[in-house]
């Protein structure tokens, strides 16, 4: 049982860190210009599914009640266009077309996703102190 507590925090740990890597990407990228539409950064955002049927123990997960990242994709927001015709990457017209990162947001994401990695850890180390006290009880 305690095996399962590890995995399933495990699979917690690992999601929120993908999460926490699209938000530093995002944040990274939340200045960048292009000059079209088609170029400009567009933020990435984790979609994460429940590990909780027999079909996710056959794709090779060793427990049910985990998350995983089942896609990382673009967000839908339309990316800001903005006429600088001073602009090295203006285009022709002189626009620039700004990421659609929304640099608040994605604070909130990541506290958020740094709160849920530190709840996970706090889980593993209970159930190994759990653990270590079942052994000293055990040794008496």
């Amino acid at each position: 049982m305690l095996k399962n507590i590890f995995e399933i925090a495990g699979t917690a740990l690992t999601a929120q860190t993908i999460r926490m890597n699209t938000t530093a990407s995002n944040l990274a990228n939340a200045g960048s210009v292009s000059p079209t539409e088609e170029e400009a950064f567009r933020a990435k955002r984790p979609v994460f599914r429940a590990l909780v049927d027999q079909a996710d123990l056959n794709a090779g997960f060793n427990t049910l009640g985990g998350v995983k990242v089942k896609a990382v994709v673009d967000s839908t927001e339309p990316v800001r266009k903005v006429h600088d015709p001073g602009n090295p990457e203006a285009g022709e017209d002189g626009f620039i077309f700004l990421s659609n990162v929304n640099e608040v947001t994605e604070m909130v994401d990541m506290v958020a996703a740094s709160r849920s990695f530190q709840n996970n850890v706090e889980v593993v180390t209970t159930a190994r102190q759990l653990m270590m006290r079942t052994l000293d009880i055990t040794k008496a």
